[in-house]
């Protein structure tokens, strides 16, 4: 499904990401130092993109088909596993934007932690995620819809790819900051 297949790309992009984000997070426990440019356009890039975009693309599409027409196992893996895995990303972010607005009023180490710490939990947990889907989840949609099913959801796909163009630029915006 070219469906799928698009949102492999997408994963490919927002791993490329996670190595980057790892990276700030060791270079801050050799210098010390926050790049608050680099982390709210991180925080950017994950809202924006990863949520906004991705996500909300397998969420409104390609999950909520799982859900009607897989039965009990396709509700255990999308609501006991990937929305769960959805809302935890989205609580560290949420978290990392906290400890960044506290750090940038005080400047101490416990904000420097959490920062690290909430971006390293995020790090963890898509890698894990996307290799979930990219190894399983998208697979098993693969296999067990329906071919009218599989349609319906390339041509929603197709239009909310369209429909994404307009936020290209902001994209490459976010990753020349990040990629610096």
């Amino acid at each position: 499904m070219k469906a799928i297949e698009y949102l492999v790309k997408e994963h490919d992009q927002i791993t490329k990401f996670l190595d980057r984000l790892e990276e700030e997070c060791l270079s801050i426990l050799n210098d010390k130092s926050i790049d608050e440019e680099f982390f709210r356009a991180s925080i950017s890039f994950i809202k924006e993109f990863a949520d906004r975009i991705h996500h909300k693309k397998e969420e409104d599409i390609l999950f909520k088909y799982m859900l009607e027409e897989l039965g009990i196992l396709g509700e255990k893996v999308i609501k006991g596993g990937m929305l769960v895995e959805h809302q935890l990303a989205r609580g560290y972010v949420f978290e990392l934007e906290n400890s960044l607005n506290s750090y940038k009023m005080k400047k101490d180490d416990k904000a420097v932690l959490q920062i690290l710490a909430n971006s390293m939990a995020y790090v963890n947990l898509l890698r894990s995620h996307i290799d979930k889907e990219n190894s399983t989840v998208y697979n098993f949609a693969e296999d067990r819809l329906t071919d009218d099913i599989k349609e319906k959801i390339e041509e929603e796909s197709s239009k909310r790819v369209k429909e994404e163009d307009l936020s290209y630029q902001r994209k490459e915006e976010l990753l020349n900051i990040i990629f610096k």
